[in-house]
């Protein structure tokens, strides 16, 4: 019985990667600018200069060799707009303001680079998504969000999720 205990205890730390069972918290993405479920400055979206927020990383797993980001709004009229897809990151606490941390690929607009928050009407929900990766992707310039996702898929240690509002002007 207790043999079985034991291996059930190691199974878990082993799958977690130890962290949880050395009490350290989950990854959290955060930002200075705004809150949790709350608005976004108008200098972050279309109304603004359009530039990327800064984003400070918490948690990331030891073995975490690069970051990927995607920001996204599910509550686009003709469905989900992805708005920066950033990959290949180097292992930062940070992202600063009005930066390229990493390459990037295409957003619903077909360019490479962050488009801000622009909804049409309405308040919308704009997704931070990072995710802690176990290697480096070395995917080209121009990536789809999809075709990321599918490179990230047995590669993600940990990841986070920021969600920010923003209602045009």
């Amino acid at each position: 019985m207790k043999r079985k205990i034991y291996l059930s205890v190691l199974a878990v730390m082993l799958l977690t990667g130890f962290r949880e069972a050395r009490g350290e918290g989950a990854m959290d993405i955060k930002s200075r600018e705004f809150k949790e479920g709350q608005l976004m400055p108008a200098e972050f979206s279309c109304d603004g200069t359009d530039i990327n927020p800064e984003l400070t990383i918490e948690g990331i797993p030891p073995a975490a060799k690069s970051l990927a980001l995607i920001v996204d709004d599910p509550d686009a009229p003709a469905g989900t707009w992805v708005h920066w897809v950033v990959f290949d990151i180097p292992v930062l606490g940070k992202i600063k303001e009005n930066s390229i941390p990493g390459k990037q690929g295409k957003n619903s607009a077909g360019e490479m680079k962050y488009h801000g928050p622009c909804p049409p009407s309405g308040t919308h929900r704009y997704f931070f998504k990072v995710y802690a990766l176990d290697t480096f992707l070395n995917l080209k310039e121009g990536t789809s969000k999809e075709q990321l996702e599918k490179a990230m898929a047995g590669h993600i240690l940990a990841n986070a999720q920021l969600i920010g509002l923003y209602k045009s002007n």
